[in-house]
């Protein structure tokens, strides 16, 4: 496996390899890599097939972070990282430092950000504003840099795959969007690199997402007309706020397509909810 640290070296390796005819499969991560990111990786192998190229990139992106988030003290495991790409088969990990994202040009600060207007407005990016411009920005980069024919994005950030999708298709990215499953704990929690912030006293009450996610799908599939979404919600917040230390950020039920949030909801709809705990901050969503 190659290590590549400049974008330029990156840029050159991938342009040689769709030369020669090579498919390539990204994989963009921030690192604190898990068995949710091991399975990114197998199903970018998937895709590009045992002599396509599968590049793993690692970079904490400070444009999607909000000051008041956690941006210094995101989780970071580089070496444990880099063995975990190895043992998965990655052909090579993109490893740049934030100058070789976010350059500097003539003493003029990087100044050119992408924004999706539609997709981003609600869930995450109105909890968080700035999140969907930081997000679009970097895998527009990332995109060009590594001149992926496909791109791996997980099902927990659901809201994320669907935006970046729309990116693909809207600026015409030549890259086709693989969308892997969300991979669980035997509990249920889905697998994320801030479950690591998760105290002894809050980990067994964090699948309350999943719970939730169960207890609306189970409520739809038992009726034989549409719920509103109110009187679901309100069942829901009452779960969590019987759940120690849980604080609820959001629910909402949406198109899958759309993502406008719904009133009456049907089993083709989704759920996403965010749930604070602590500082700790945890994303779900699932089909009803």
């Amino acid at each position: 496996m190659r290590t590549l640290a400049r974008a330029a070296s990156m840029q050159s390796q991938a342009l040689s390899w769709r030369r020669s005819g090579h498919k390539i499969a990204l994989v963009p991560t921030m690192g604190s890599l898990h068995a949710g990111h091991a399975s990114l990786i197998t199903r970018a192998r998937k895709a590009v097939g045992p002599k396509g190229q599968v590049v793993v990139s690692i970079f904490i992106n400070p444009t999607q972070f909000s000051p008041t988030e956690d941006l210094a003290s995101y989780p970071r495991s580089e070496r444990s990282d880099i063995t975990l790409c190895k043992r998965r088969g990655a052909n090579a990990l993109f490893l740049p430092r934030l100058d070789e994202i976010y350059p500097d040009t003539n003493n003029v600060p990087f100044s050119t950000y992408v924004t999706e207007e539609r997709l981003s407005q609600s869930m995450e990016g109105q909890s968080r504003p700035i999140h969907f411009r930081g997000v679009a920005t970097v895998v527009s980069i990332l995109l060009n840099i590594v001149q992926p024919t496909h791109a791996v994005f997980g099902e927990k950030d659901f809201q994320q795959a669907t935006i970046v999708r729309k990116l693909i298709r809207d600026l015409k990215f030549p890259t086709r969007l693989v969308v892997s499953p969300t991979i669980r704990e035997p509990d249920g929690l889905a697998m994320s690199s801030r479950n690591t912030y998760l105290t002894r006293r809050q980990r067994p009450h964090a699948n309350i997402l999943w719970r939730c996610i169960n207890t609306a799908r189970k409520a739809v599939r038992s009726r034989t007309t549409a719920l509103t979404a109110p009187m679901l919600k309100r069942k829901l917040t009452r779960m969590i706020e019987s759940t120690p230390e849980a604080e609820l950020d959001y629910i909402e039920f949406f198109n899958p397509n759309t993502l406008i949030p719904l009133r009456r909801i049907q089993r083709s709809d989704r759920i996403a909810l965010a749930v604070r705990f602590g500082k700790t901050r945890l994303i779900d969503n699932g089909k009803l």
